[in-house]
This record gives C-alpha cells, structure tokens and sequence, in this order.
C-alpha cells in the first residue's frame, strides 16, 4: 500500500489508468508537435536563410493558440471533453497529410509552408485548453502539482523523441516523412482517446451561448489580481525566452560543424534539462513560494540565454541549454500550479486558454520581434539583448505586482439557495437589488469591501454591469446592484458559487443591521420592439 509520501511523490499520478492513458497520449501528441517544428523550421533554412523567415516558423505554429484559444476554451468548457480532444488529434493528422503531400509533390514554398504549419497550430490550439482542463479531474488535488509536472515532462521527453526522430528521417529519407509519420502517430493517439470510458454530463441549464462563455471567461480571468499576476509573469517569460527557441536553427547552424545533428542535439539538450528539473520541484516548491521561484527560473533562463550568445562551441552550448530547459520547466510549472489552483472546474478550460494564450501570444510576437533583430544585428546580440531584458522585465512584475499569497478558497458551495418563479422570463436583462442597512461609522469600511471585492466577485460569475447606490437622504443604506445577461445566465452563477464567495456574502452580512437578512429584489429589463 502506498504511503502518504508515495501519494505526493512526483509520478504519483503515474499510477491511476486513466492519467496515464491520456499522459501517454499527450506524450504522442507532444512528439508529433516537436517532430513538425524541427522538420519545419530546417525545411525553412533550406528553402531561404533569411531569419525573418526562419522565426515566423514560430510565430505560425504559436500564433493560433493566440487567436483561437478563448473560443477553444468556451467549447471545452461546454462540449463533451473527449469527443473534442478526439476531433483535435484527426484535425492534427489531415494537416500532416496535406503538407508531406505538398514535399512529395514540389510545390513547397516559404508562404506555403507556413500557412500549413499555421493550420498545425489550430489544431494545437483546440487541444491544449480542453486538456488542461482534463488533468484536475483526473488527479486528487494533492497531486496536481505533480500531474502539471509529468505533463511537463511529456513536453520535454518528446522535445528529446520528436527531434531525434525527425532528424533522423530527415537525413535518411526526407522531410516529407517526417510529417507522415506525424500523421501515423496523431492517428494512434486519437484511438487511445477513443478507448477513453468518460461520461459527459450536459448542464441541466443548457449549453452557454459561445460569446457569453468567452465573455465569462475573460471577466473572470482579468477580475483575479492572482490570475492576472501569472498571466503577466508567464508573457514576460516566454516574450523573452523563446528568443532562443526561434533562432535555434541558426545557432546550430553557426556552430563548429554544425548542422541537423547539432540542432537535434542542442533541443535534446534542453529537452533533458526540463525533464532532470522535475524530479526536484517538489523541494524547490516546498522551499520557496511562487514569486522566488519564478525569479530564479527567470534568472537561470537569462544566463542560459547569455552563455549561448557568445559561443559557437558545442561542449558551451549543450550544459547552457540543459540548464535553459530546468528553467523553461521550473517557471512554467510554478505558474501553470498556481492557475490551475486558481480556477474553479466551471471556467477551467477557458482560463488555461487565456493562460495558453498569454504563453503563444507572447511567443509569437516575441520570436517575429527577435527575428527581426536578429536581422537588423545578428543572432548573438540578439539573444543577449533577450537575455537582459527579459530579467529586467521580470524584476518589474515582481516590484509592482507580487504574489499576495492569499487566494480565495475555490471548493464550489452550493448554500445559496436557487430562486424558483412561476414563469421564467425567455428573454431580457435581468437586474439584481440587494439592499443593505449599514451602521453609518463603519460605511467607508462597508463601501471599501463591496468596491473591491465585492465587485469582482459579481463580475467573475458574469454580470455585464455593477454598481453599488448610496442612499442620500439615509446614510446607512445601500443597494448593490448588478445586471445578468438572462434569467437562465441568472440561475448559472448559482452553480459557480464558493467557498470564498460564501466567506465573502458572512464578511457583507457583519455590516448589515437587524435579524432579517439583505432584502433581494430581481426585475427583468423590459423592452420596448416596434414594427412598422
């Protein structure tokens, strides 16, 4: 029998079928992602050495994560999470077909080539929101840590797998093999996805409409002081760090005897640092809390960055970029644990899309914006300049928005009660009244609560407005007001309620005076529809 130690070890999750299905799964997908990348970007550099071209292979895989990760997200969150993940894998290996077609029949460009690597990235960006979404249900939340970490090793274990793999079958049959093997693979994955037994439970109040859930999901995300400090640590990073990921393929290529091999060799290199690094976060996260962690990441990115600036020896470039994957890891798991803790299951998927988003949106305007230094310079100023400004960046984020360390509880609470009339109105804005007698010494102390937090709290569950009415004529009254989408929207946020919204409504019921509790009152916005 496992002891508490073993349930808290790092492949604790390992041991559950169902994680380890679906993880080996994501490894497959993983591998097939690296094998399209490497095979992508050493097609670039023999189809033109101009590095504007070469980077813009990262901002095209990277970019559709950033448009589309908001609607992808609203769909997981609403759609039936395998048949979704299932579609996202076939979507991956017809794309992989079009482009070994194309290699096979010469008809392969610059444009062209990324145009389909741009239609790689939809599929990456329909699956990442809905598997993030995934993992929490399937591991104990103790373990999530450690399940956001093997998933992180799943990255680095194919970012060793997918370019050995590839550059092997690029020297010995061609790059169109490359992408047919991709196919074969995101065809293997989607039958694993397929043996998956998971129940979909469909919400009694119907499917959201798409705008509402993006719209949702962003109130929620940028009302989160927490939610926001992560999603501006995780841009500063990978705007910088994927400096060295986009001109990799020209620093191989500028090495002493550099060629595919060296490329193979310094993505392996970085792939076993990221891997190595998992196996001590567990201590790392016990011994320093978030920030501390991040900046040290930061740091050690930095200096991996610098070290591969001025050199074009490969015994400096390997231990440089080992070191640059420990950091990638340790900082996107710290931050990608403390989102994750973050988000109620209701919103989960369109939160990590907005996080999925923050780390592509951020790649894809970082890797243009250094090709095109690189350009302007060259690679090793480049990536120094990466280098200083991504710690600098970093030190900033930590001045002006640290890590408060206190975060609502979010175990869903169901002690609100549901309210019930004769005949729900179809349509229309609904318009919540909560009215509340305040001691008039205490109402800027009052007032201060329900602007801050109060507020948010209404505006996370999906209210279009707020405001908060102060009697004139009676200073000790006040009306909270906030306006709902619909009485079906209405009735929703009564399924998205907390333990940290209850602890809030008791902090609000301190202030209020008399036995009856806050008089509730909801109208319905009329409207008026003329004909002619």
């Amino acid at each position: 029998m496992p002891t508490p130690d073993d349930s808290l070890s790092p492949i604790a999750p390992l041991r559950l079928p169902v994680f380890r299905m679906l993880w080996t799964t994501w490894l497959m997908a993983n591998i097939c992602m690296w094998m399209n990348d490497v095979a992508a970007a050493w097609m670039m550099t023999s189809l033109t050495t101009k590095p504007i071209w070469v980077a813009l292979v990262q901002t095209a895989s990277t970019l559709p994560v950033f448009l589309l990760g908001l609607p992808s997200g609203a769909l997981a969150d609403s759609l039936d999470r395998k048949r979704y993940f299932l579609f996202t894998q076939l979507w991956v290996a017809l794309v992989a077909l079009v482009l070994s077609a194309v290699i096979f029949m010469g008809a392969v460009t610059p444009p062209v080539l990324l145009a389909l690597i741009f239609a790689n990235g939809v599929g990456l960006a329909l699956r990442w929101p809905v598997f993030s979404a995934i993992v929490p249900e399937l591991v104990p939340r103790a373990q999530l840590p450690a399940a956001l970490a093997l998933n992180g090793v799943s990255m680095n274990a194919s970012r060793i797998i997918g370019p050995l793999v590839a550059g092997a079958l690029i020297a010995s049959a061609g790059s169109a093999w490359v992408f047919v093997l991709n196919a074969v693979i995101s065809l293997a994955a989607a039958v694993i996805v397929s043996r998956w037994k998971r129940e979909h439970k469909p919400n009694p109040l119907g499917r959201e409409p798409l705008g509402t859930a993006m719209r949702v999901g962003w109130q929620y995300v940028t009302q989160s002081y927490l939610l926001k400090g992560v999603l501006l640590r995780i841009s500063i990073f990978f705007f910088h760090s994927t400096a060295m990921l986009a001109l990799l393929a020209l620093v191989a290529r500028n090495m002493q005897g550099g060629g595919a091999g060296t490329f193979t060799l310094l993505l392996a290199s970085m792939g076993a640092g990221a891997i190595t690094a998992t196996f001590f976060l567990p201590r790392l996260r016990h011994r320093y809390v978030r920030d501390a962690l991040v900046l040290r990441g930061a740091g050690l990115q930095a200096v991996s960055m610098a070290a591969l600036a001025f050199t074009d020896h490969i015994w400096v470039a390997v231990p440089a970029l080992f070191f640059g994957g420990a950091a990638w890891i340790t900082t996107a798991n710290t931050l990608s644990v403390s989102i994750q803790m973050g988000l109620p299951d209701w919103v989960r998927a369109r939160g990590m899309s907005i996080y999925q988003m923050s780390i592509m949106g951020a790649s894809a305007l970082g890797a243009a914006i250094w090709g095109q230094i690189a350009t302007w310079t060259n690679v090793p100023i480049t990536l120094g300049i990466a280098s200083v400004s991504g710690m600098i960046a970093m030190l900033l984020a930590h001045r002006f928005m640290p890590d408060v360390g206190v975060h609502d509880d979010i175990t869903p609470n169901r002690l609100f009660r549901v309210p019930a009339i004769d005949t729900p109105p179809a349509h229309g804005h609904v318009t919540v009244m909560i009215e509340y007698i305040v001691d008039p010494a205490r109402a800027d102390e009052f007032r201060d609560l329900m602007l801050s937090e109060g507020r948010r709290s209404r505006m996370r569950h999906g209210a279009l407005s707020w405001e908060l009415l102060h009697d004139i004529s009676a200073p000790g009254r006040f009306v909270e007001m906030y306006v709902d989408e619909s009485w079906t929207e209405h009735l929703r946020r009564f399924d998205r309620l907390t333990a940290g919204d209850a602890a809030l409504r008791d902090r609000k019921l301190t202030f209020h005076l008399g036995e009856a509790p806050p008089r509730v009152t909801r109208c319905l916005m009329e409207t008026t529809v003329r004909t002619h």
